[in-house]
């Protein structure tokens, strides 16, 4: 008998985490520049405070902008040129706007683009960085589930989690080590040019090993490549099972795209809810804005560098390495549940000792910390950050890369992570204008946006329970069952919610 080859299904995913890697380290590599945007391209201006706190949100921001019109195009995309080809395309671009967003000047400064006057061109190269985010997150954990065996398919994508927290634990050191050593006045003249400019690394890695690796067996039957999608079958699953599987892959492509609605509205809206409650929880103004948080509670900027890097960094590692192990296990309800109310529970606590003054709001102070309640507001962030990283960080990818059928895959996962980067950028814009709004700091001590997130946190729970269905151990082409059990064209909106 023949068995499939483990070593290559886990080799190809590697390849493809590589799209999460670039998704983790943008993320976090903005957290170590946000003071030198504000400081470069901002105060020149001389805004009003709340005009100045909009715009230095927006252009820390704005590439989740271009992360929702990556996941848009990246649909049409996985179907033109293929997951890898897609893959291979975010990998160039993102390698170009990591290079320009830290030298906006190059050949632009010959058109006056120098000083603040080169934001619009910054803004451009960010917005571009975006794209390929959005892209890439979109066609990675695509990549993986299609090419993964149902019995570790939700291990599997869970990698792509796992690069994503790589990514941002390495420029978190990234950061630090650029910094490391440097007056403030460094990070804002050299130090963040060369935090942006490092994220053409890791896209070099990608170009690199996309250029290596196959297309997935589905795309080869989407495009009547039936000999070798049955060729790679043979490798990935066993010569055994793969004419099996190749036939259930084209019963589900008789028609090799249908209409987005084909399986009722439910399965569109449990998609979008997933990623919409992913950033509501306020994951992405922790992971931003983490030193920011740090010096709220009393650290100095370098120790806020240093906690952001080991306390934020290492928990994330650790606690998707947990969801890594059970999500085939125990499920993937369960552990989206149990990881909301986790992090409710923290951004109450974290609120709670803002809103109490028991935590600075200040800055740095004299001696260090603020007090001992900051330890406790530490502690409360890391409750968080273990909450998110064992359940909504790797089971939305399990999730958004196999409940949708074969027919509308790209195009459903695209208007759902499209929406995850709409609410990315929703959070990312408010956040320092919650932060920094002198009514709200009056009155709540900078606890309002946390007790906003744990709101949030308790929503994204009720819907799980009620709405999201088990997939857990169930083919890609057999979850399409849950959506519509029979060959009509009508589901039943209640048919998910009862598995």
């Amino acid at each position: 008998m023949s068995r499939g080859n483990t070593g290559l299904v886990v080799a190809l995913t590697a390849a493809a985490t590589l799209g999460g890697l670039l998704f983790g380290y943008d993320t976090a590599v903005i957290s170590g520049v946000t003071g030198a945007i504000t400081h470069n391209f901002v105060a020149p201006l001389h805004l009003s405070a709340a005009d100045a706190n909009f715009l230095s949100g927006f252009a820390i921001s704005i590439a989740l902008i271009g992360c929702a019109i990556g996941a848009a195009l990246a649909g049409p995309i996985s179907t033109r040129i293929g997951r890898k080809g897609g893959l291979l395309l975010a990998g160039v671009v993102f390698f170009i706007s990591s290079l320009g967003a830290g030298y906006p000047e190059f050949l632009w400064g010959l058109l006056g683009a120098t000083g603040y006057r080169a934001l619009p061109v910054f803004l451009g190269y960010r917005t571009l960085a975006g794209v390929a985010i959005g892209m890439a997150s979109m066609l990675a954990p695509m990549y993986i589930a299609e090419v993964a065996p149902p019995s570790t398919r939700g291990m599997l994508v869970t990698f792509q989690q796992i690069a994503i927290v790589v990514g941002i634990n390495l420029v978190y050191f990234v950061n630090w080590l650029i910094q490391s050593g440097h007056s403030q006045a460094y990070l804002m003249a050299s130090a963040w040019r060369y935090m942006l400019a490092s994220a053409a690394i890791p896209a070099a890695l990608l170009i690199l090993f996309m250029l290596m690796v196959p297309e997935t067996p589905r795309y080869l039957v989407l495009k009547d490549r039936d000999p070798e999608a049955l060729r790679l079958l043979e490798r990935l699953n066993g010569v055994d099972g793969a004419a099996a599987t190749l036939r259930e892959i084209k019963a589900t492509l008789v028609q090799h795209t249908r209409p987005l609605l084909s399986f009722g509205t439910l399965v569109l809206v449990v998609g979008i809810m997933l990623s919409v409650f992913q950033q509501l929880v306020g994951i992405n103004a922790v992971l931003y804005y983490a030193p920011h948080m740090f010096e709220n509670m009393g650290a100095s900027a370098n120790q806020a560098l240093w906690e952001s890097a080991t306390f934020v960094g290492v928990t994330m590692t650790v606690f998707t390495l947990v969801a890594t192990f059970t999500v085939d296990r125990l499920g993937r309800k369960p552990l989206l549940i149990a990881g909301a109310l986790v992090m409710a529970a923290a951004m109450i606590v974290i609120g709670l000792l803002f809103d109490l003054h028991l935590v600075s709001a200040a800055g740095p102070v004299a001696g260090g910390r603020a007090g001992g309640a900051s330890y406790l507001a530490v502690g409360a962030v890391m409750l968080y950050i273990m909450g998110f990283s064992f359940s909504w960080g790797p089971v939305v990818w399990v999730m958004l890369a196999e409940i949708y059928p074969n027919s509308i895959r790209g195009k459903a996962m695209s208007v759902a992570i499209g929406a995850q980067w709409i609410m990315n950028f929703i959070v990312s814009l408010t956040f320092p204008m919650l932060d920094g709004s002198a009514y709200l700091n009056r009155h709540f001590n900078h606890g309002f946006a946390y007790w906003l997130y744990s709101a949030g946190a308790i929503l994204a729970a009720l819907f799980v329970l009620r709405f999201v269905p088990e997939t857990k151990g169930r083919t890609l082409e057999s979850i399409q069952e849950l959506w519509h059990p029979t060959s009509g064209a009508e589901t039943s909106a209640s048919q998910p919610a009862a598995s």
